[in-house]
């Protein structure tokens, strides 16, 4: 598989939900963070309880989120992103992430998440967006 030039990256990062509103000077900045990693068919990469200190957008290939008993939930494909959710609480991993045939990712580290947020706010606001279109309610202790 070829290896991604910076602007390759810059421009998948501008197909997803959370960086599109971005400008190409700014996408090319964190493009230069990102590091390429490629995975083999029904290979784990994450599971419950590991640490979360990455977050992943997918290049090519699927993969198959499952929970703690191994139980399917849902398939992310090309030009979408997962395991962002425990990178700012801090908790383990809630699920398992496999691939789903060859798989290439491009994997953005926690440190140089939060940097990006630091130096660029709407980033944040990009996170902000991507949760709330896909959270259409938000459980509360007391029971609404």
């Amino acid at each position: 598989m070829k290896k991604f030039t910076l602007i390759d990256k810059a421009f998948l990062l501008k197909k997803t939900l959370l960086f599109g509103t971005l400008d190409l000077d700014i996408l090319l900045a964190i493009a230069d963070k990102l590091q390429e990693i490629t995975f083999v068919d029904e290979e784990t990469i994450f599971g419950v309880g590991e640490e979360a200190f990455r977050m992943f957008f997918i290049v090519q290939g699927q993969v198959d989120i499952c929970d703690a008993n191994h139980q399917h939930v849902t398939i992310i494909d090309r030009d979408e992103f997962f395991g962002d959710e425990s990178m700012f609480n801090e908790k383990p991993r809630a699920y398992y992430a496999i691939s789903k045939g060859h798989t290439s990712l491009l994997a953005l580290s926690r440190t140089n998440l939060l940097t990006i947020i630091s130096e660029c706010p709407s980033v944040a606001m990009g996170f902000l967006q991507a949760y709330t279109s896909t959270t259409s309610f938000r459980p509360r202790k007391n029971g609404l």
